[in-house]
C-alpha cells in the first residue's frame, strides 16, 4: 500500500511534540503509514454507519464528530485524507467535505498522541532523535 500522505505535515506534527529532539525521516514515514492505516479503519466504520442509515455519502457524524473544526485548523492536507478514506471502502461512497475535515482532525489528534509518546520513548532511550523504532515501540506498548 503506497502512502498517500505527504511527509512534511506529518513531520511537523512530530516536531511539535519532539521539542528539542531531531526527527528521522524513517520516523516520519512510519507515522505516515500508521496514520493512513488508522484512517482507513476509521473510514470503514464510518461507511458501515452510513450504510445503516441508507446513505452513500459519509458525513462527519459517521466519524463520531458533532462539530467540525475549520479547515484552517488542521495540519493534514484534505485531498490525501479523502484518498485515505476511500482506500478500504466501496467506491460507491462519497465523502463530504465536512467528513474529510473531521477525519483529518481525528487523524491529527491520533498522530499527535503517537508523536508525543515516541518523543518520550526517545528521551527515555537517551537519544536526541525520534526514530521509527520509537513509533513502533509506542504501538507495541499502547495498541
Amino acid at each position: 500500500m503506497s502512502v498517500e500522505l505527504p511527509f512534511a505535515p506529518v513531520d511537523s506534527i512530530i516536531r511539535a511534540q519532539a521539542g528539542d529532539l531531531r526527527v528521522s525521516a524513517d520516523a516520519t514515514e512510519e507515522l505516515a503509514q500508521r496514520i493512513q492505516s488508522h484512517g482507513a479503519e476509521v473510514a470503514i466504520s464510518a461507511a458501515e454507519q452510513a450504510a445503516t442509515d441508507n446513505r452513500k455519502t459519509l458525513m462527519a457524524e459517521d466519524f463520531g464528530v458533532k462539530q467540525v473544526v475549520s479547515r484552517r485548523e488542521v495540519t493534514l492536507p484534505i485531498a490525501p485524507i479523502d484518498r485515505i478514506a476511500r482506500l478500504e471502502i466501496d467506491s460507491q461512497y462519497r465523502v463530504s467535505m465536512d467528513a474529510r475535515i473531521a477525519l483529518a482532525d481525528i487523524l491529527e489528534e491520533y498522530a499527535t498522541n503517537v508523536a508525543e509518546g515516541a518523543a518520550i520513548l526517545a528521551r527515555h532511550a537517551d537519544r536526541r532523535t525520534v526514530q521509527a523504532e520509537d513509533i513502533q515501540t509506542y504501538f507495541s506498548l499502547f495498541e
